[in-house]
This record gives C-alpha cells, structure tokens and sequence, in this order.
C-alpha cells in the first residue's frame, strides 16, 4: 500500500502542490481585507461563475436534447397505442353489433370477413373469406347487424363474391314496412331507388324500407334503409323513391352470411338470374 502511494506522489505530486496552493490562495484571498484584493477576488469568482454557467447550461442542453428525443419518442408510442385502442373500440362496437344480431337470429349466419373490396360508379362487389367449403352459395343474401349488405353472386372453395346494394345488377323487392306497399329497388350509378312508384302509392320520407317476402332473392324482412327523398320523373305517372341504406359500404369490414336452406328449383331460378 504505502509503495502505491509512494508511487502516486512521484507521478502527480506536481498536480497535488498546485492543488494545495490553489486552495491555499483562495483561503487567503477570501480573508484578505484589502480593497485591491477584493477586487481580484470579485473577478476571479465572477469569471469562474460564467464558466461554470456555460458548462452548465452546455450539460443542460445536451440534457434537455435528450429529454426532449425520449418525449417524441413516447408520444409516438402513444399515438401508436391510442391509434390500435381506437381501432379496437370501432371493432368492438362492430362485433357487439354483430353477437346481438346473431343472438337474436332464429337463421343460420356464417360469420365472415371482407378480404377486397371493388369499387367503381357503376359495380361495387366484396370478396368473403368464406365460400363454398362454409356451405356458401350464389343467391345467398350477406347482412351485418345494420341489414343487408347485397347478395352472394358467385362462390369457390374459400371464398365469395358479393354484389352489395350499389350494383346495378342487382335488383331486390323491398316494401315500406308502414304502408306495406312492394317495390323494386335497383343501383342506378348515383343512388338507390325504388323505381317506378305510382304516384298514388303511399310513400314518405323517413319511411323504412325492408326487404319483401315476395322476393324469390331474399324472402325475409331485412332492414334495407329509409326513404330519404321522393321525386316525380318527366312522366308525372310515375314517382321515384330515393332510399339511404342503413349499412355503410365504405368502412364496414365483418359479415354474415344468411344461410337460408333453399329449394333446388329456388336455387335454379337465382343462378338463372345472376346468369342473365
């Protein structure tokens, strides 16, 4: 021990002098009365006080840097979580949505997701990722817990394809559930409509439409919309119902399937259709 101290003082006892005086001399400045020294000793604090400002605020900064990078960096994190709990929320009122219709179903619904959706002015159809291995068959009619979404048109082993509402080849009997009148209810590339209504029928704005039992595509009451306008065509014979369905086609992402069990000449007449 004491060789290894001897061999410190060797190598640093030039720094440890100048140490012992620098306090020595600081000790002495501080008792010395005298008006010049004072002075000296003011600058000398007051200089030694800017340099110790400028390396502190110097560690400060880089501090505050850092402090400030871990901040993005956490309230990136947060918008990440916020972001995913909010798609949750969306889901999970969908999925609600979705348990309490199946609950109440006395039918068969094959639970399915989008996987594509196709969109144009004229021929909006989705892919399901259920198909013909789900006992899913063209004529079928797809609906989520809002109503009914379009018919299944046309199948293979895992997946379907789906003319929604906003397809002009799909045509569906509907009826105003208040004054029971029928109609037919077709995609014209702008709206949705039941077209050729006499004027005669009876037919309000905020009426709702449901599917007919009549209809040889979907013999159920399903919820298809409400009436949103009703106008008159050149003609004035006949009026024009303007209907706004209850399911929105842009951000809807889950399905059912209505797995209604049909007769073979029923089957028949529904491929006939989608084959014209």
């Amino acid at each position: 021990m004491i060789k290894f101290f001897s061999k410190i003082w060797k190598n640093f006892k030039e720094y440890f002098v100048l140490i012992l005086l620098v306090i020595t001399s600081l000790i002495i400045l501080s008792q010395n009365k005298n008006q010049e020294v004072q002075k000296v000793r003011a600058i000398a604090f007051g200089s030694f006080a800017v340099v110790t400002s400028i390396v502190s605020d110097l560690f400060n900064t880089a501090n505050i840097k850092s402090e400030n990078e871990e901040l993005r960096r956490v309230n990136s994190e947060l918008m990440l979580q916020v972001s995913k709990l909010r798609e949750y929320g969306i889901l999970n009122e969908e999925f609600r949505g979705l348990a309490g219709f199946k609950d109440t179903s006395a039918f068969p619904l094959i639970p399915a997701n989008i996987v594509s959706k196709s969109f144009s002015k004229a021929n909006n159809t989705f892919t399901l990722n259920v198909g013909r291995r789900e006992n899913v068959k063209p004529g079928m009619p797809v609906i989520n817990h809002q109503g009914i979404v379009g018919i299944v048109h046309s199948t293979s082993e895992d997946f379907a394809i789906v003319r929604t509402l906003e397809n002009i080849d799909l045509k569906l009997t509907v009826k105003n559930e208040r004054s029971r009148i029928h109609g037919i209810m077709r995609w014209d590339g702008e709206e949705l409509a039941i077209i050729n209504v006499p004027e005669t029928y009876d037919f309000k704005a905020g009426d709702r439409i449901i599917t007919s039992e009549a209809s040889y595509l979907v013999p159920l009451p399903i919820p298809v919309g409400i009436v949103a306008e009703i106008r008159n065509v050149e003609t004035e014979i006949f009026s024009r119902v303007k209907v706004k369905p209850f399911a929105n086609l842009l951000n809807i992402e889950n399905v059912f399937v209505l797995g209604i069990v049909q007769s073979k000449q029923k089957e028949n007449l529904e491929l006939n259709f989608y084959n014209k």
